[in-house]
């Protein structure tokens, strides 16, 4: 039981797998990026040769410039060889109200990837309140609203790796990601790979994972194992019996069309933010690479076919491709809503869509793999020892990480008046909100989302994403009855520094399209 922890399998590779392996081997093997004399972990990424990578999710988080920094890759490097773009927040369409048949203006707001300005001193938004007639909550507190609509980049190209004029994430083809990952984690991190098939799991008579059976490599042990192996979750689902949760009765969507076009002309703007369009019976994702758009409609199967599913995506096509949509290569993905009842039992851990998966509304996907993978490389305990005590306060935070996520995503649909199908009266039906979330919008109707609402620390949502969506969607608060005078005068310096910043970065920044060029052809200037 104290022997120590030194030797670790994860199985499957993907995104998911090669990132725990590169934050696994930047804590514990590596220096600035770099591989130490004399690593503490044996790290070894086994994946089968057969199976590829769903590559999907193509949206990040800004974490993931602290994640490439911190595990030795130029951020250079990883735009150019991930056919990767900057994001700069979500952009919402229709989502309030489905859009007339007469071709009025689509309904639209952002959820930017910046907090507010002056977020450190002073909270903006019950100050906005009193404005809220004349200027949206993103545009009074925020560039970013502004900024994506002309597609501009969040830096220039004077700006050094992975700093910022905004907050940005990225679009990425995953595919390329994945690869990417491998060759450096293999290449500059000591990850050992092997390409085989897992044929038997075994345990020993403590219930503990003790080694693997594989087709040509033999049998493998370690001392912790990292289950990477998608919906099967071979490890933790099938071998360890951790229930699964699913949250199909909060959030109906259960199936995903998938699609790739190419872009009108090689200048097309490429946008700066993922496009987010509600549909009668799910919505529509549109996500903008240097070289193409990765599209694809949700859904839920329970509302609509995937005939009608795949027309509407059609319909939402036409007006921006130039290729014949009806002989497009769609691609049909299933969803099973939900997450394992712990993403750690014995000595293995779940992450990614091993632990578990919702749609990809606000992208938390690989966000959820980031916390996981430096979750389990910044607490991994010394021995099996200690092991439990630190798989039961992670298991403890990634079942609120879950319920934070279910709720934030269920906001987005019970704050909508559309009234154009079953769906959406569905999701506004009080048995399918959870319980906390309709007594959170009962407090919300009096005050603004503010830090006390956030239950636990490290939450992935701050308290502004709540404000962002509850504004943009045009929620109603009662006015505060009253706001001490040097905050409201403090208030009105911000607002009016936020205009003098926007209408200076339009000016400054270029178009996502023109700062990828650039760095293709200059690089970006290492820190």
């Amino acid at each position: 039981m104290a022997q120590a922890i030194q030797n670790i399998i994860i199985v499957g590779g993907g995104t998911a797998g090669w990132l725990t392996a590169g934050i696994l081997a930047a804590e514990h093997n590596a220096d600035n990026g770099k591989l130490s004399p004399s690593p503490k972990l044996n790290i070894t990424l086994i994946e089968s040769p057969d199976v590829p990578t769903i590559g999907v999710g193509e949206g990040t988080w800004p974490s993931m410039r602290t994640t490439l920094k911190n595990i030795g890759i130029s951020e250079t490097e990883f735009l150019l060889s991930c056919d990767a773009s900057f994001k700069q927040g979500s952009r919402f369409i229709n989502w309030t109200h489905a859009q007339k048949a007469n071709g009025n203006s689509a309904e639209h707001y952002l959820h930017p990837f910046s907090l507010p300005i002056g977020t450190n001193e002073l909270d903006l938004c019950p100050h906005w309140l009193a404005h809220r007639e004349q200027v949206s909550f993103a545009d009074a507190v925020g560039q970013q609203n502004q900024l994506s609509q002309l597609s501009l980049a969040p830096k220039q190209i004077t700006t050094g790796e992975y700093q910022f004029q905004n907050n940005y994430g990225y679009h990425l083809n995953a595919g390329k990601f994945s690869q990417l990952l491998q060759q450096h984690c293999t290449e500059k991190l000591g990850v050992t790979h092997i390409q085989d098939h897992v044929t038997a799991i075994h345990k020993n008579d403590s219930g503990d994972i003790s080694h693997l059976s594989t087709k040509q490599s033999g049998e493998l042990s370690a001392d912790f194992f990292v289950d990477c192996t998608g919906v099967k979750s071979l490890i933790l689902g099938e071998q360890l019996n951790v229930p699964f949760i699913c949250q199909k009765s909060v959030l109906f969507n259960d199936s995903a069309l998938a699609v790739q076009v190419p872009y009108p002309s090689a200048d097309t703007e490429i946008a700066s933010c993922t496009h987010s369009t509600a549909q009668s019976n799910g919505w529509i994702w549109d996500i903008g690479l240097p070289t193409r758009r990765g599209v694809g409609h949700v859904y839920s199967s329970s509302h609509t076919d995937q005939a009608q599913a795949e027309q509407q995506l059609v319909e939402y096509l036409k007006p921006t491709v130039n290729i014949d949509v009806d002989n497009l290569e769609i691609r049909k993905l299933s969803i099973a809503p939900g997450h394992r009842q712990v993403c750690w039992k014995n000595n293995c851990m779940a992450v990614g869509m091993a632990s578990g998966f919702i749609e990809p509304l606000e992208a938390s996907a690989l966000a959820l793999v980031e916390w996981s993978a430096n979750t389990l490389a910044q607490q991994l305990p010394a021995n099996r020892q200690v092991m439990d005590i630190v798989s039961a306060r992670v298991n403890k935070r990634f079942n609120q990480h879950w319920q934070q996520i279910i709720e934030f995503l269920k906001l987005h649909y019970v704050l909508s008046k559309r009234s154009d199908s079953d769906y959406w009266h569905d999701h506004r039906e009080s048995c399918s909100i959870p319980e906390s979330l309709q007594q959170q919008l009962k407090l919300w109707r009096t005050q603004a989302p503010s830090k006390h609402d956030i239950q636990h620390t490290d939450a992935l949502f701050p308290a502004a994403s709540f404000q962002f969506v509850l504004y943009g969607m045009g929620f109603q608060t009662l006015l505060p009855s009253q706001l001490k005078p040097s905050l409201q005068n403090r208030a009105q310096q911000l607002f009016t520094e936020n205009i003098k910043r926007t209408q200076g970065l339009q000016q400054l920044l270029p178009t996502n399209r023109e700062l990828l060029a650039k760095i293709a052809q200059y690089g970006l200037p290492k820190i």
